[in-house]
């Protein structure tokens, strides 16, 4: 079990990577702006390694490396979400006690052929196990397929604050906390650990951005306050779409074998911030320095190495 002292008594920002392979120039302009939000504010700075999915041997070290090659520090220690699996299942018996959760033996594929509740999201659950019998369930469980287990959601939608985006309501349905192998789902394990250590600024990319709606709505299940968020721009490539690694040279070491230094990065994510001027070298100090939230661009960033 982990035994990381909890603190949420000072406020705090942080960048939570799935070590799954290096870090490339779209994390690490991501990593940065968090970094940036959490110390202009004066809030420490976490780092979250949400390895509960697949991981590749040494990125999480690989990883920690560019981080710091690029100027960002963090209040010890590295959270590993592994390392916390028993609170996970913790809170998922706290809310099964409290009736907020049921089991649910729904395929991917039988969710998206059942009917939709009117005006329903496309992929939204339609609760097809919400209301099962026992006699039901454990019929089910004779099967032989294992459940998930569901969040009992008592609204339909929820609203944010998002420092970027203004207000943003999004929908919510009865949302997976637990898979059917055991492993806690992303948006529960987020919003513990978020809770947990006191975090209550989240920046990231805005391909998150309608996911938080439901994960402040379980924050608030939980007696958590739903932090603030900032969804930051994504980096694309030349076509528009979401930056990658089989856009080639896109992570530090490709590019310092293509000759391109840290310090150059550096200096393009800065200027794509409007931190600096193409070509000028400053340090993470500096662009803190400069930092103004207000100024920020709001629309992506097309990555083209120079």
């Amino acid at each position: 079990m982990d035994t990381t002292p909890v603190r949420r008594d000072l406020p705090a920002g942080r960048f939570a990577p799935s070590p799954s392979g290096d870090l490339h120039v779209g994390n690490l302009r991501t990593a940065l702006l968090a970094w940036l939000f959490a110390r202009h504010t004066d809030r420490r700075f976490l780092l979250r390694m949400e390895d509960l999915d697949r991981t590749a041997v040494g990125a999480d070290h690989r990883q920690i490396d560019d981080l710091h090659a690029v100027g960002i520090d963090w209040d010890p220690p590295v959270t590993y979400q592994t390392a916390r699996l028993a609170v996970y299942d913790g809170v998922v018996e706290r809310l099964t006690a409290q009736d907020r959760t049921f089991p649910c033996f729904c395929t991917r594929r039988e969710i998206l052929d059942a009917p939709s509740a009117p005006h329903a999201p496309p992929g939204a659950y339609p609760g097809t196990c919400a209301n099962l019998t026992a006699a039901q369930r454990e019929e089910r469980l004779a099967s032989g397929r294992p459940p998930a287990i569901r969040i009992r959601s008592d609204v339909t939608e929820f609203s944010v604050v998002d420092l970027l985006h203004g207000e943003y309501t999004g929908a919510v349905d009865d949302f997976v906390i637990r898979r059917n192998d055991g492993t806690p789902a992303y948006n529960l394990a987020v919003v513990v650990d978020d809770g947990a250590f006191g975090i209550d600024q989240v920046v990231r990319g805005d391909d998150l951005l309608s996911s938080a709606p439901r994960q402040a709505y379980l924050a608030t299940l939980l007696d958590y306050a739903p932090p603030t968020y900032a969804h930051v721009p994504m980096v694309v490539n030349a076509d528009g779409v979401r930056l990658s690694k089989r856009d080639g040279a896109v992570t530090l070491s490709d590019l310092a074998a293509a000759c391109v230094s840290v310090v150059d990065v550096c200096s393009m994510i800065y200027a794509s911030l409007g931190l600096g001027e193409a070509g000028e070298h400053i340090t993470s100090a500096e662009a803190l320095r400069r930092f103004d939230p207000r100024r920020l661009p709001t629309r992506p960033w097309v990555f083209e190495r120079q």
